[in-house]
C-alpha cells in the first residue's frame, strides 16, 4: 500500500493534476488574512454567480459536513437541484463541489478552474495578498453552481463565518451545529467569542429584497443546534440584530426519541412543521441524530413551513434520511476485524464518537490507530480515546502539518502508559499493526475486536482510500 496519491487521486489525469497542483501551489486553508475583498473582487468579475441562487449555509464547530450531506438530500428529495460546497475533502477536490448528490467529473472541474483562473489571477495583481486554495475553490463551486443552473445551493463555511469565503453569499437560511473550542488562534480562546465569529452568517435580507412598505419578502431563519450557553447568548444577539427569526434545538425542533438499530439507528423527530416518526437514519452516535433535527428544520424554514403547514411530506423525508451517507464519520470500511474511520479531530468531536462507538459497536477489544496535526488539543483527544481503546498505534498522515509520529507517541504514552502504545510513521504499516492487534484478542468475545481510525480528516482520508480505494 502507497500513501503517494491519497489527497488527489489524480494518476492517470494530468489536466486534473496540473489544477490541483495549481491550487496547493496557493496559500493553505490554515493560513488566513481576514477579509472579503480578495474574494469579493473575483466574483464580481465574474458576474456575481453567488447571487444566482438561494442558499442555506451551515457553520459550527463539529457536525458541518454531514448536516450540509443531510440538507442535501432532503432537498433533492423535494425535487430541487441542489449544489453542495464542503470542505475539506477525504481524498479528491472535487468532493468539495457537488452537483445533483456527484462530486464534478474531472472534466468539470477542470474547466471551471480554467474559467476562473484569468480573474483569479487579476485579483492577485491588484492584492498585496494573493487568493488563497479556499477562496478560489469558493469561487469555482459558485460558478459551477450558477451555470449548473441550481435551484439552491448548500455552502459548508470553511473556518469561522463572518470572514469565511463562502460568507460573500447571503444565506436565506443560516445554520449553526454545535459550537465548541477549535481554531482558537484564528476564531477567539472561549466559546462565546468563537460563536459571535459564527454568527457572521446571520445577516439581514438584502436591500434588493425588501418591499417598498419596507417588509422583507422573505424572512432569514437561523437554524441553532444545542449550544453551550455562553455560544447560544451570542447567536440568539446576532439574531436579533439582523431581525432573524431564531429555530433553536430544544425549543422549536428537537430529537423526541431514537433507537439504536442495525446499520443506525430509528428516530422521532420534532420539526418546525410538525412530528416525524419511525425515521431510519444510517448513521451512528446521538450526534448524527442531532445533525438530522438541524437538517430537517433547515430544510423546512426552506420550503416555508411551519407549524400552520404541517409536516412537509414524511415519505419523503424519511427516503431521503435513509439515502443519507456521510463518508469518514464513523465509517466501516472493512469488516474481520471492523474497520471504523471517523474524522473526529478536536475533544468535542473524539468526545461523541466515542460515546457513538459505545453505544452502537459491542466491541470487546477496539485498537485505536491515530494521526492528528499540529495546532489541535491533542490531549483532550486522546484522553477521550484512552476510555474506549485497549491500545493505541500511533502514525503520521501524508500532510505538512503532521505531528510527527514520535512526538505524538510520547504524548500518547503519558495518557494511555508505554505498554499500550506502539509507534509506526507510515499509516500502511500502523493499520497492518493495529488489524494483527485487533485479531489478537480473545476469540471467544461476543463482540469481536476492531480497529478505530481517527484524529484527522487526513488521516481518516488517507485510511479510507487504503482500505477501500473508493472516494468520498
Amino acid at each position: 500500500m502507497s500513501t503517494s496519491a491519497f489527497r488527489g487521486q489524480t494518476a492517470g489525469d494530468p489536466e486534473l493534476a496540473r489544477v490541483e497542483q495549481a491550487l496547493l501551489a496557493r496559500w493553505p486553508e490554515n493560513r488566513l488574512e481576514p477579509s472579503l475583498a480578495r474574494i469579493t473582487a473575483l466574483v464580481d468579475l465574474l458576474g456575481s454567480p453567488h447571487r444566482a441562487f438561494p442558499v442555506v449555509q451551515v457553520t459550527g464547530t463539529n457536525g458541518k459536513t454531514t448536516t450540509a450531506r443531510m440538507i442535501d438530500e432532503l432537498l433533492r428529495g423535494f425535487g430541487l437541484r441542489v449544489g453542495r460546497f464542503t470542505s475539506p475533502h477525504l481524498v479528491s477536490m472535487r468532493e468539495r463541489i457537488v452537483l445533483d448528490g456527484e462530486p464534478l467529473p474531472a472534466e468539470r472541474f477542470v474547466e471551471i478552474y480554467d474559467d476562473v483562473a484569468p480573474y483569479v489571477a487579476m485579483v492577485d495583481a491588484g492584492s498585496d495578498v494573493p487568493m488563497s486554495f479556499f477562496e478560489v475553490v469558493v469561487a469555482m463551486a459558485y460558478a459551477a453552481f450558477a451555470e449548473a443552473p441550481v435551484d439552491v445551493a448548500v455552502i459548508e463555511v470553511g473556518m469561522g463565518g463572518t470572514w469565511d469565503a463562502t460568507n460573500v453569499a447571503d444565506a436565506r437560511v443560516a445554520v449553526v451545529t454545535p459550537v465548541a473550542l477549535d481554531h482558537a488562534e484564528y476564531l477567539g480562546p472561549d466559546v462565546a467569542t468563537i460563536a459571535g465569529e459564527k454568527a457572521g452568517i446571520i445577516k439581514a435580507v438584502p436591500a434588493d429584497e425588501v418591499t417598498p412598505e419596507g417588509r422583507p419578502d422573505a424572512g432569514v431563519v437561523a437554524v441553532l443546534a444545542h449550544q453551550p450557553a455562553g455560544a447560544l447568548e451570542a447567536l440568539v444577539r446576532r439574531a436579533i440584530e439582523v431581525d432573524a427569526t431564531v429555530a433553536r434545538e430544544g425549543t422549536e425542533f428537537a430529537v423526541l426519541e431514537r433507537r439504536v438499530a442495525v446499520g443506525g439507528q430509528q428516530l422521532r423527530l420534532q420539526g418546525l412543521a410538525g412530528e416525524y416518526p419511525e425515521v431510519y437514519l444510517p448513521l451512528f452516535g446521538a450526534h448524527q441524530a442531532q445533525n438530522a433535527a438541524v437538517a430537517l428544520a433547515a430544510v423546512e424554514a426552506f420550503l416555508g413551513a411551519g407549524a400552520a403547514t404541517g409536516p412537509i411530506a414524511p415519505d419523503v423525508v424519511r427516503d431521503a434520511f435513509a439515502a443519507v451517507r456521510s463518508p469518514g464519520r464513523l465509517e466501516r470500511v472493512r469488516s474481520s476485524p471492523t474497520v471504523l474511520v471517523d474524522a473526529a479531530h478536536n475533544p468535542a468531536g473524539m468526545a461523541a464518537t466515542v460515546a457513538a462507538v459505545q453505544e452502537s459497536f459491542d466491541f470487546t477489544r477496539l485498537v485505536g490507530v491515530v494521526g492528528c496535526v499540529v495546532g489541535k488539543d491533542v490531549g483532550g483527544m486522546l484522553a477521550a480515546l484512552e476510555a474506549v481503546c485497549a491500545e493505541l498505534v500511533v502514525t503520521q498522515n501524508g500532510s505538512a502539518r503532521a505531528i510527527p509520529a514520535d512526538e505524538l507517541g510520547a504524548l500518547a504514552v503519558d495518557v494511555f502508559g508505554a505498554d499500550r502504545v506502539s509507534v509506526h510513521p507510515r499509516l500502511p504499516e500502523a493499520l497492518e499493526s493495529a488489524m494483527e492487534l485487533a485479531e489478537a484478542g480473545p476469540d471467544d468475545a461476543l463482540g469481536g475486536s476492531g480497529v478505530l481510525v481517527t484524529g484527522s480528516v487526513i488521516t481518516a482520508g488517507e485510511a479510507r482510500s487504503l482500505l477501500s480505494g473508493t472516494s468520498a
